[in-house]
């Protein structure tokens, strides 16, 4: 499985993994938008604010594997203060910094490495497209009725579900 995987240095200096071109890709070396879709589904209705913080922290796999390993061993580890703490064991990365703060994100990324690794890269490689793929996605749940929306008085959205009313 990981035969497809090769090391290649990234603009910033760290290595990070990357997939084969024939893996997963087109032919245009590019990941196809069904494959995106895919990679985001799990993530895709995150927040915005979540989804960027989870995007990002995806292109560091080992980092998060590390975070997790350290909330292990940090039990209650919450708030600015584990984040310094965090941040002052793995000095000049700071993408998961905020992630200390959400552990079971940072759990749902550790436990499918794989997936988290394959979204990082596609996220380096691809951005505008992994971000065309959440909005597919989203519009996806909506028309479903996976999203539903609440009116209020004034008849605006508020973006929750009707369910939730």
């Amino acid at each position: 499985m990981c035969a497809g995987l090769l090391a290649v240095p990234s603009q910033h200096g760290r290595a990070c993994s990357r997939r084969a071109p024939d893996a997963g890709r087109g032919a245009s070396g590019k990941i196809p938008a069904e494959r995106l879709d895919s990679l985001v589904a799990p993530i895709a209705l995150y927040p915005d604010p979540l989804l960027s913080q989870t995007l990002v922290a995806s292109t560091y796999p080992l980092e998060i594997v590390q975070l997790q390993q350290w909330l292990g061993e940090e039990q209650g580890a919450q708030g600015q203060s584990a984040g310094r703490r965090w941040s002052s064991k793995q000095p000049g990365i700071r993408a998961s910094r905020r992630m200390v703060a959400l552990p079971d994100v940072v759990n749902r990324l550790a436990d499918d490495i794989q997936w988290t690794t394959e979204l990082g890269n596609a996220f380096l490689a691809q951005q505008s497209d992994v971000m065309d793929a959440v909005q597919r996605m989203r519009k996806k749940a909506q028309g479903t009725g996976a999203l539903g929306v609440e009116r209020t008085a004034e008849g605006g959205n508020q973006g929750r579900r009707e369910q939730d009313r």
